[in-house]
């Protein structure tokens, strides 16, 4: 069995888009069959409405065309859904494809953890009440049927990137800071968010090992963060953060440590390899490991990419796919 994760960075048919989804068929669906995987968790899903009714259920049309024609048409799916209603959200939605049946599935946003409150201190004009600190995405989690009456869980995560969040008043463009206070305090809120994700994704971990403490766990995605940064060790639950021994069945394996360190990247950033997609398992799933893959050779510098090639067709994030024994 075949397991990936990959960020296919904003996958929409929109008109306005530039580049379009015609042009970017091409390049991406050659590497999605290159990934023969199985199972595949998705980031970055755009859904589009069926009519122009405010309100009109969304479907993933861009994804449906990605996949026409490749085995994932036929896998079953799940994917995350808005907070407060059914349906996905506009953008940046996660999708698990599985060639084996998906028993159950569901979301965990603020379910586990509930938003911590926080009073601004650089907003303009200033507030003087703590306001509650969402997360920007939700986790997915899928329970896998396998042969024997086993079940996989599956856990696909994109984390907040480490970009300051937005204060009012702090602002004057896109990208651009009045202050460095006010940068300073959206980029303290972004790591709130990001680390808060990772800690919700580990709770939902805790408690499929509760309940089984020998379980098949695999959490992928897009996190945002290399091995040593605070989301992944909120993940990993190493016993070195722990010192404790006999938490040792509980922590989550990087399988990315398996590759030459040369070669230990997904995504290249103003000249810098960087290992942002990792693949997580169980001890009980690192049993049937076998070998794991960055498809990274004809990866472009993402800052090069931004800033120089207009309306670029690519993802400047690399698939990572793990095999199993299963």
């Amino acid at each position: 069995m075949r397991i990936a994760t990959f960020n296919l960075e904003n996958l929409d048919d929109r008109p306005a888009r530039a580049p379009g989804l015609e042009e970017r068929l091409p390049i991406l669906r050659p590497q999605l069959e290159r990934l023969e995987a199985d199972v595949i968790c998705l980031q970055e899903i755009a859904a589009q409405p069926q009519s122009a009714r405010k309100h009109a259920p969304r479907s993933f049309r861009a994804l449906d065309r990605l996949i026409e024609g490749t085995a994932y048409a036929g896998f079953h799916r799940a994917a995350s859904r808005l907070k407060d209603r059914e349906g996905p959200l506009d953008v940046h939605n996660l999708v698990i494809l599985s060639r084996p049946p998906i028993a159950a599935y569901r979301q965990y946003w603020h379910d586990l953890v509930a938003p911590p409150h926080y009073t601004l201190a650089t907003a303009a004009p200033p507030v003087s009440a703590p306001e509650p600190i969402g997360w920007d995405r939700p986790v997915l989690h899928a329970e896998i049927d396998l042969a024997g009456g086993r079940r996989l869980h599956v856990f696909n995560l994109h984390l907040r990137a480490p970009l300051a969040a937005f204060i009012a008043g702090q602002k004057e463009g896109e990208f651009t800071w009045r202050s460095v206070a006010g940068w300073a305090e959206g980029f303290f809120l972004a790591a709130i968010k990001r680390n808060g994700q990772a800690l919700e994704a580990r709770l939902a971990v805790e408690r499929v090992l509760d309940a089984e403490p020998a379980a098949l766990i695999a959490v992928l995605g897009d996190m945002n963060a290399e091995m040593r940064e605070m989301p992944l060790r909120i993940l990993r639950g190493a016993e070195e953060d722990t010192a404790n021994g006999a938490l040792a069945g509980r922590v989550l394996v990087p399988l990315e440590r398996a590759v030459p360190q040369s070669q230990r990247y997904s995504v290249l950033h103003a000249g810098q390899p960087l290992m942002l997609d990792h693949v997580l398992v169980s001890r009980s799933l690192l049993a049937h490991f076998r070998k794991v893959e960055i498809h990274n050779e004809g990866l472009e510098d993402e800052v090069v990419g931004y800033a120089l090639a207009h309306g670029s067709p690519e993802t400047f994030h690399a698939p990572v796919v793990a095999e199993f024994e299963l």
